[in-house]
C-alpha cells in the first residue's frame, strides 16, 4: 500500500472536522479570537441558523496589514512563537489557527483594521483558495469575520445539522456562556436581521450580578452562595445555588478555567461530592465558578475544541473544589434578618411537585450563609433533649433584635409541621427531616472527632441474620466500632449487640443493624464503605430523629429550632429535602387581600 500527501485542501477540511462540528461551534472559535483581541464589544449576526451567514464584528486590536492574509494560513497564528508558550497558555485560542478550516468548509471573509493604520483591508477565501490580492474596505478599528454558506462543499456533513431553528439555538446558548466569562465585553446577537440579546459591559457587581441572573434565571443570585477561596496557588470564585434552587437538568452548569468554559469530568465530580447529601436525589445544582491557576499546571489543548483540560495535579484541584463548596454550603444557616427578595423553592417550570400560584410566590428559604449572632447563642442552650430551665419555658424576647432567625414555635400541625412566628412572617419546620439534619450533623462531628460516644446495654440484644451478613459484621468490625457499637458474632448467622451510639439510645436496635447491613451489602468493598461513610451515618439518624405524628411540647419545638440556627446544612434533609420554608407577612396580607 502506498503512502500519498494529501492535498491541502482536504488536510484544511479534516482539520474543520476537529473543531467544526456546526454552526456554533464557528461562533466559539470566532468569538475566542475577539476575546483575545482584548475587544469591549461584539456583534454577532446570524441568518439561517448560522448556515447561512455568521458575521463577527469586534472592536479589538486588529490585524495588521501584512498579516491578514496569513492568517488564514495553516499553522500561523499571534498566540505562541515556541514551544515554551504551549507549557502556559494564557489565551482562548490561537489566532488564525482556526480561519483555515473554517475556510475550507465556507466561504469567508477577513476584515481587518489595525490601530495605526489609514484603512481596512479585506482578503477573501472559498475552499481554502485565498485571493492574495488584499483590498481597501471601511471598517472601525477591529475585526470583522464573514462566514457564509457553511458546509456547502462538505454535504455529507450539512445533512446532519438540525433545524435553523436549533442551530440558533445552540449558538445563542453558547454566547450566553461565553458572555460569564467577560463581563467587561458587551454583546449583541441578531438572527435573520432581529435582535435577539444584548448584553451590556459589566463592570460593577451589580451589573454582574444582573448578567449572571440573565443567563442562570431571575431570583439565581439572591438564591446563592458567593464563594471565594484560595489556597495553594488556587482561586475559585462565583456563585453556587442553594439546593433548593436546583433543575431536572445541568443546562445551567458554568464552570471557567483561567476565564476558558470548559466541561471536566473531575470539576463535575467534585461539585456533586459537594452536594451530595444537600440535593434532592436526581436534581442538579447550578453554578457560575470561575477557577484561575498558573497556566502552567493546565493542559488545554487536550481537546481540539479546548472544552476539555487536564490539570498537571487533578487531585489538589479535585480536593481544593470540593472543600471550598462543601465548606460553603456547610455555612448555610438562617439568617438574622431574612432578605426581602426570595424564589419559590419548586422555582423551575414543570416541576413534579407543583404548587398553586398563590402559594408559589410565598415559600421561601434564606438566601446566603450569616455568622450566628449573639442573640441567637442566647437561645442555643436547649438541646435536643428538651432540656430547659427550671420551669421548662423558653425566654421571651424583650425586643424584636431578640427573636432568633426561625423564630418561636406555636403550633405542632398535624404533628408533623411545626409552625414558628418570626419577625417578618412565618416558618414552617417539617419535624423529621429538621431533626434528621441535626443528628447526622453531629454524628459526622463526632466521627470527625475519632470517636462516637458509645453506651453500653443493660440487656444486649440478639438477633438471626443470614450468614453473609453475619460475615460482613466481623469484616468490617472496625466500621461498626468506630461507630460506637459493640457486635459480636455468636454463631454462623447469630449476632449480639452489647452497646450502642449514645445518641441512639431510643432506636429499634435490631432494625437499625439490619439497616446497616443492608448498606454494606449494597455498597460491597471496605474502600467503597469508606467513602460513603456518609451515608450510613445518615441511616443512623434517619432511625434516630424525631417520627412524624409524635406530639412535641413547645420547649422541644423551640429546642429543635435553636438546633436547627446552629446545624450546617440545616436547610435541607439527608436526603436534600427542604426542612423549613417561610411566608412573608406581605404574602399573608396578599393572600386575605389586606391593603387592597
Amino acid at each position: 500500500m502506498r503512502i500519498y500527501a494529501l492535498p491541502t485542501q482536504l488536510i484544511n477540511q479534516i482539520a474543520a472536522g476537529e473543531v467544526v462540528e456546526r454552526p456554533a461551534s464557528v461562533v466559539k472559535e470566532l468569538l475566542e479570537n475577539s476575546f483575545d483581541a482584548r475587544a469591549s464589544a461584539i456583534v454577532i449576526e446570524i441568518e439561517q441558523g448560522g448556515i447561512g451567514l455568521i458575521r463577527i464584528r469586534d472592536d479589538g486590536t486588529g490585524i495588521v496589514k501584512e498579516d491578514i492574509s496569513l492568517a488564514l494560513s495553516r499553522h500561523a497564528t499571534s498566540k505562541i512563537t515556541s514551544l515554551g508558550d504551549l507549557e502556559k497558555v494564557g489565551t482562548m485560542g490561537f489566532r488564525g489557527e482556526a480561519l483555515p478550516s473554517i475556510a475550507s468548509i465556507s466561504r469567508l471573509t477577513l476584515i481587518s483594521r489595525a490601530g495605526d493604520s489609514d484603512c481596512a483591508w479585506r482578503v477573501v477565501s472559498e475552499n481554502s483558495q485565498v485571493d492574495n490580492a488584499l483590498e481597501p474596505a471601511s471598517n472601525p478599528e477591529g475585526t470583522t469575520v464573514e462566514v457564509r454558506d457553511l458546509f456547502y462543499n462538505t454535504p455529507a456533513r450539512r445533512k446532519f445539522l438540525k433545524t435553523e431553528k436549533t442551530e440558533f439555538n445552540h449558538i445563542e446558548v453558547l454566547i450566553k456562556r461565553l458572555a460569564l466569562s467577560q463581563f467587561e465585553t458587551g454583546f449583541i446577537l441578531r438572527h435573520n436581521h432581529k435582535e435577539v440579546l444584548s448584553l451590556n459591559p459589566a463592570h460593577t457587581e451589580l451589573e454582574q450580578q444582573a448578567r449572571v441572573e440573565k443567563v442562570c434565571g431571575e431570583g439565581f443570585v439572591a438564591q446563592s452562595v458567593n464563594v471565594y477561596f484560595e489556597a495553594a496557588g488556587l482561586q475559585l470564585e462565583g456563585w453556587v445555588g442553594l439546593p433548593t434552587f436546583s433543575r431536572s437538568q445541568s443546562d445551567r452548569q458554568f464552570f471557567y478555567v483561567n476565564g476558558r468554559l470548559v466541561r471536566d469530568k473531575l470539576v463535575i465530580h467534585a461539585i456533586k461530592r459537594a452536594y451530595h447529601d444537600v440535593l434532592f436525589q436526581g436534581r442538579q445544582p447550578v453554578f457560575v465558578l470561575f477557577l484561575t491557576l498558573n497556566p502552567r499546571l493546565v493542559d488545554v489543548n487536550a481537546h481540539p475544541t479546548k472544552l476539555e483540560v487536564r490539570f498537571r495535579e487533578s487531585r489538589l484541584v479535585h480536593d481544593f473544589i470540593f472543600k471550598a463548596l462543601h465548606r460553603s454550603l456547610a455555612d448555610i444557616k438562617p439568617e438574622t434578618t431574612m432578605p426581602s427578595e426570595f424564589l419559590a423553592v419548586n422555582h423551575e417550570q414543570g416541576s413534579s411537585q407543583p404548587m398553586p400560584a398563590e402559594l408559589s410566590r410565598g415559600v421561601f428559604q434564606s438566601r446566603l450563609p450569616q455568622k450566628v449572632s449573639t442573640e441567637i447563642e442566647r437561645y442555643a442552650t436547649l438541646g435536643v433533649s428538651g432540656q430547659t430551665g427550671e420551669k421548662g419555658e423558653v425566654p421571651l424576647p424583650q425586643s424584636v433584635n431578640e427573636v432568633p432567625p426561625l423564630g418561636f414555635a406555636i403550633a405542632h400541625i398535624h404533628d408533623i409541621y411545626i409552625l414558628s412566628e418570626t419577625v417578618s412572617g412565618i416558618i414552617l419546620v417539617d419535624t423529621h427531616a429538621a431533626h434528621e439534619r441535626v443528628v447526622y450533623e453531629r454524628l459526622k462531628q463526632q466521627r470527625a472527632a475519632g470517636v462516637i460516644p458509645s453506651q453500653p446495654l443493660l440487656l444486649p440484644v440478639r438477633f438471626q441474620v443470614t450468614t453473609e451478613e453475619a460475615d460482613l459484621s466481623e469484616k468490617h468490625s472496625d466500621l461498626f466500632n468506630g461507630l460506637g457499637f459493640e457486635l459480636n458474632r455468636l454463631g454462623p448467622e447469630s449476632l449480639i449487640i452489647r452497646a450502642i451510639p449514645a445518641l441512639l439510645m431510643q432506636t429499634k436496635i435490631e432494625q437499625l443493624l439490619r439497616d446497616v447491613l443492608a448498606d454494606l451489602l449494597a455498597y460491597g468493598t471496605t474502600r467503597r464503605i469508606e467513602e460513603t461513610g456518609d451515608e450510613i451515618l445518615a441511616t443512623l439518624a434517619c432511625h434516630t430523629s424525631v417520627r412524624a405524628h409524635r406530639r412535641l411540647t413547645v420547649v422541644e419545638m423551640n429546642a429543635l429550632l435553636r438546633d436547627m440556627e446552629m446545624t450546617e446544612r440545616s436547610g435541607q434533609c439527608n436526603h436534600g429535602r427542604p426542612t423549613w420554608v417561610e411566608i412573608s407577612a406581605q404574602e399573608l396580607d396578599k393572600f386575605f387581600l389586606r391593603g387592597q
